[in-house]
């Protein structure tokens, strides 16, 4: 098989045709998101850009916007292209907030704010996307009935594991994030009909029929990786390369699960 088939095979076909994600791709598409993180990294490190809580608020609208775009895209008011489906809007998406973050940093002194505001203001323009083409949708709020219950309950376990689990403590809203990324996925496969696109929770959930399993999955990841994160810092410029990768983390649970959620709502 030569290089153009195994590209057509494992990468254009799978998003051609809607077939999820395969071991080839899932692994590319990891080793990409790793050296774009170091390399994006490197670069605010250069601008002295600081992961704080500004920073983290500043990038929510950028989360929101991909989200809700592959929403948009799976209800057909955005044409479905390569630029438009995963991965192609994660990385069209990543293009526009960077490239927002650098021109903001360099032209304005209170580039936070400003950054933030452009931000909400492309998600804006997506809910008067939406609002355009209303009748397109078919909104299906009985999703709440099962989503709102089962996330509160894992709220609580989250809130419950801080207090016994020093892991947990120190890192709740990586957790929270997942677990909300985990129940759109339990709900959505479980109660709806949808089906789970990549290879291990498929693997996961086809073994143990039901994707609850999801829960497991992420917070065993998640400590462990957590823990190796703890015991390889060691210096300042560790916790700064820790906290970015944390930060990636969030935007990797966030993210799916907001579009998951926005998905099913849109009752595509």
């Amino acid at each position: 098989m030569g290089i153009a088939e195994v590209f057509q095979r494992y990468f254009i076909d799978p998003i051609k045709y809607n077939k999820g994600y395969n071991i080839v791709n899932t692994l590319t598409y990891a080793l990409i998101l790793g050296l774009a993180s170091l390399g994006v990294y490197k670069i605010l490190k250069k601008l002295n850009i600081k992961y704080n809580n500004a920073f983290f608020r500043a990038l929510m609208p950028y989360m929101i916007l991909g989200a809700f775009g592959r929403a948009l895209t799976d209800a057909t008011i955005i044409p479905r292209t390569y630029l438009t489906v995963t991965p192609g809007i994660y990385i069209l998406v990543f293009t526009i907030t960077f490239s927002a973050l650098l021109t903001t940093h360099k032209l304005f002194e209170d580039w936070q704010k400003v950054f933030l505001y452009f931000g909400w203001s492309l998600v804006g323009m997506e809910s008067l996307l939406l609002l355009f083409n209303i009748d397109k949708v078919d909104f299906n709020l009985t999703v709440l009935k099962y989503f709102v219950p089962f996330a509160t309950i894992a709220l609580i376990t989250i809130y419950l594991l801080s207090k016994k689990i020093w892991l947990v403590k120190e890192n709740s809203y990586l957790f929270y994030a997942h677990f909300y990324d985990a129940t759109t996925t339990f709900v959505g496969v479980d109660f709806l009909g949808y089906w789970e696109q990549h290879v291990v929770p498929r693997y996961l959930m086809e073994l143990t029929g039901t994707a609850a399993v999801m829960y497991l999955l992420k917070f065993a990841v998640l400590m462990i990786a957590l823990y190796l994160m703890e015991k390889l810092e060691e210096s300042e410029s560790d916790k700064e390369l820790m906290d970015f990768i944390k930060m990636v983390m969030f935007i990797l649970g966030f993210a799916p699960g907001t579009r998951n959620l926005l998905r099913m709502l849109m009752g595509v």
